[in-house]
């Protein structure tokens, strides 16, 4: 069979991620420079050889200029010595309607192995001829894990910001040439 190349639309794609800020709201965020790279086995994605993401750490979020400032600092993801955040996939298996995607997710230098929730869209060709396929990714992390471990308290002894990071990506891949 032959392989198959998928490349992430930007445009119809989000890069979000959501962490509780005094334990009483929640705060979202997004990267808006990142790429994905997609290797199949024709059009099948369960038996993917390649699923490469990067994400630019200075591309970071949040409506904040302040507090993006302080996320790209040493004491979060310490962007001048740890620019990009990397997930390699190595195994989509399938589980009724979802698909459960483990791979090794790099932060600050940290390297774990993770499960993420994917929900398969469905294939596509747009009006320009183009193959699309949509994915609704979904996961958790501990920040404390991959050493973003800031966490000063307020005078209530509230935590000022949650340990459990909630990752909600929505991917339109395109069907490319090798």
């Amino acid at each position: 069979m032959m392989t198959t190349h998928w490349k992430i639309d930007p445009s119809h794609s989000e890069i979000e991620f959501k962490v509780r800020h005094l334990m009483i709201t929640t705060i979202t965020g997004h990267f808006a420079t990142y790429n994905l790279e997609v290797e199949t086995e024709g059009d099948e994605f369960t038996n993917a050889a390649k699923i490469e993401f990067t994400a630019d750490v200075n591309s970071i979020g949040t409506n904040n200029q302040q507090r993006d400032e302080h996320l790209k600092s040493a004491e979060f993801f310490d962007a001048e010595l740890h620019p990009k955040i990397t997930f390699i996939g190595n195994q989509l298996e399938k589980n009724d309607a979802i698909y459960l995607l483990h791979g090794a997710l790099t932060i600050k230098g940290v390297t774990k192995s993770i499960p993420l929730e994917v929900e398969f869209g469905g294939i596509i060709v747009d009006p320009y001829g183009q193959y699309k396929a949509g994915f609704t990714i979904t996961g958790k992390i501990s920040r404390k894990e991959f050493g973003l471990v800031w966490n000063p308290m307020t005078e209530a002894g509230q935590v000022v910001v949650g340990d459990q990071i909630r990752i909600n990506c929505n991917i339109q891949l395109i069907k490319t040439e090798a």
